[in-house]
């Protein structure tokens, strides 16, 4: 029978429980705790096999009548005295717990934490490596070879850390039990609960001094340079991960873990990159934006030049732009497949010193109008003096780190034109574009 009045209540707290909960309201709040910890159930979390002990502690504890009442009576102090016993008590392993609550089926591959017998971790670890490219790497496609340094298991004792015939010895610290009881806060409130045993690592065992290989010092692993070789393949794209199955950090009994890179890429000084699309800036002098041109407007990722022809009579307006077809970014495991290149013409007016070599009559003559003064003039007219300023035009805004060009303040779109390699942007008469991109 429990005590009326628990001196504690820690624990009922920290399973979110009153403390005249029944067993079975015990259990099913235990077992909603663990399934809405969603960070608990990931193989790859270091920290979810102590979230689940912490959690296991207070349940083994409130699960059975005896410890129950122990706890109810005397508080974790109790606990410490050896009051507990029954149940889920010490020493039983808290894998067993999750096995009693939702089958041994339901294995979700992590390590519960020193000595526990329950279902280890499937595979070793994976080393995660950030790698730097450049653009023209992921266009063209591009092998690297580098060399490494990973742990294999050590040829010499084949894992068991042990020389000859050697047998490791019970830890005297955990009495073999891979784990000691430590005092700690739980649910705002000191506890205890296990730890791993810090002289055996957790194993129950340990190997006395001269007993250890002298290869691997004891340690079942030695370290070996390789040499690993990584393809990027054409079209891959920024943060793309290549993962060379098997390739990392051996431990004895389970099969090694994966080597993943993961892509980074640089910024380009001249292209910018959307999905399978480009974008790149060309400029271009007054005479080619009011008499055309034909020539290489600039040097694509593989080195080629690009020779473009504007049409005939086709002036070009500042902020007008281009597309080229099947120029962009190969498509990743179809490279034959491109995705365009778009190209944005700003027009570089000539130099001051220019009209010192003209006639400037003579261009006036040839050139449009100038725009008439404005009429009917504004009542007030005031005289305002010409200043110079070095005010950055919203086109040459920087695009963010990560933005879309498509998105970018100067807002330029592009549509179809009628001539089939050449688009420019019209707009509508009330100034608006004829299509947004969606």
């Amino acid at each position: 029978m429990m005590f009326s009045v628990p001196v504690e209540t820690a624990l009922y707290e920290l399973l979110g429980v009153s403390t005249t909960a029944t067993e079975d309201e015990i259990k099913k709040a235990y077992r909603k705790k663990v399934r809405r910890c969603t960070s608990l159930l990931n193989p790859d979390d270091p920290e979810a096999g102590q979230r689940f002990q912490e959690m296991a502690a207070a349940y083994e504890i409130l699960s059975s009548v005896e410890t129950r009442e122990a706890y109810d009576r005397y508080g974790m102090e109790g606990m410490s005295r050896g009051g507990a016993g029954g149940g889920f008590g010490p020493g039983m392993d808290p894998a067993d717990i999750f096995a009693e609550l939702f089958g041994a089926s339901m294995g979700f591959g992590f390590d519960f934490g020193p000595g526990s017998r329950g279902p280890r971790r499937r595979k070793g670890e994976d080393s995660n490596i950030p790698y730097e490219v450049t653009l023209e790497d992921l266009y063209n496609g591009k092998t690297v070879k580098m060399n490494m340094e990973k742990e294999v298991v050590c040829g010499v004792c084949k894992g068991s850390g042990a020389k000859g015939s050697a047998k490791p010895k019970q830890c005297v610290k955990c009495e073999g039990k891979g784990w000691t009881m430590v005092t700690t806060s739980l649910g705002g409130r000191l506890g205890t609960h296990r730890a791993m045993c810090t002289e055996c690592e957790g194993h129950g065992e340990k190997l006395r001094e001269k007993d250890r290989c002298k290869k691997c010092k004891g340690n079942k692993t030695v370290k070996e340079k390789t040499r690993q070789e990584i393809y990027i393949e054409r079209g891959m794209a920024d943060r793309q991960r290549i993962v060379l199955a098997g390739a990392g950090d051996e431990e004895p009994g389970i099969p090694p873990g994966d080597v993943i890179f993961t892509l980074k890429t640089k910024p380009h000084d001249s292209f910018e990159r959307s999905g399978s699309d480009l974008l790149t800036t060309v400029h271009i002098t007054l005479s080619e934006a009011l008499l055309g041109f034909s020539r290489i407007l600039l040097t694509h990722l593989d080195g080629r030049g690009v020779h473009v022809t504007s049409p005939k009579g086709k002036i070009i307006k500042p902020g007008d732009s281009i597309v080229l077809r099947g120029e962009g970014m190969p498509h990743y495991k179809t490279p034959d497949h491109k995705g365009n290149l778009y190209v944005m013409l700003e027009i570089d007016m000539p130099e001051e010193s220019w009209l010192k070599t003209i006639d400037p009559q003579a261009l006036e003559a040839i050139l449009p109008p100038k725009k008439p003064e404005m009429d009917p003039k504004p009542a007030v007219v005031d005289e305002v003096p010409f200043e110079a300023s070095d005010i950055v035009d919203v086109r040459e805004t920087p695009f963010p780190a990560g933005s879309n060009f498509f998105d970018h303040p100067s807002g330029f779109q592009f549509g179809d034109g009628d001539e089939a390699d050449w688009e420019d942007d019209e707009d509508d008469e009330d100034g608006e574009p004829e299509c947004r991109p969606q």
